[in-house]
């Protein structure tokens, strides 16, 4: 099997379709690639489902896309050299995988949990024109990680699925819930759902989710 920049998994899509959609899944930290990849089984049968492994190794099965300096006076303060690559690595592996299964940007999904969420919105806000679908799961938008020139970008196409538990140790829902208002400041178009749970996706989180991607899935089928 070619491999491409980054470690991966993937289910190849159970039923054909005509125009191939792909969901890409982040991690977080601390976590692997087998972890996300546990929703491919109830997720759409046409999705092309990759789940990557991030790069920077904590421990056995344990991984990182970036450092969290959690002794920092001024709490978890993010390695932002280190997370600025890794914003582009997974920008480079998202071009790889449409090269290589000739998915188009509106046919392609990013789902990112906590720190894959951070990644996730900067590499949308970055580069609006290979992704435009993204669910971010108990994340928040890093400042530091966007482009200088923000307001002069084109996110017409942008759509966000955004949630996270409102009981939230180790990202507070406030960091979380200041998504939405700057979203609708650039004219991003969003959803967000707060949820009675801490730090994971409850069983409610991931049907709405689920059932965002078959809602979006339908109108490519449509269109």
């Amino acid at each position: 099997m070619e491999q491409l920049s980054l470690k991966y998994i993937e289910r190849a899509p159970i039923t054909a379709t005509e125009t191939p959609s792909v969901l890409i899944l982040l991690h977080g930290y601390g976590s692997n690639k087998e972890d996300l990849f546990s929703f491919a089984q109830e997720l759409p049968d046409e999705l092309h489902i990759i789940s990557v492994q991030a790069p920077q190794t904590l421990g056995f099965g344990s991984y990182s896309w970036f450092t969290i300096h959690f002794n920092d006076t001024q709490g978890k303060f993010s390695d932002i050299p280190e997370a600025i690559e890794a914003r582009e690595l997974v920008a480079t592996f998202i071009k790889e995988v449409q090269e290589k299964y000739q998915v188009k940007p509106e046919n392609t999904y990013l789902l990112g949990f906590s720190q894959g969420t951070i990644l996730s919105y900067s590499v949308a806000l970055n580069y609006p024109e290979i992704i435009q679908k993204v669910i971010a799961l108990s994340g928040y938008v890093n400042p530091e990680l966007l482009p200088k020139d923000v307001n002069l970008k084109d996110y017409s196409a942008l759509d966000f699925f955004i949630s996270h538990g409102n009981v939230d140790q180790v990202i507070p829902v406030e960091w979380a819930n200041k998504a939405p208002e700057f979203l609708k400041q650039l004219h991003i178009k969003h959803s967000y759902q707060e949820y009675p749970v801490g730090h994971g996706v409850a069983p409610k989180n991931f049907f709405d989710f689920k059932l965002w991607i078959e809602n979006h899935l339908a109108k490519t089928t449509n269109s």
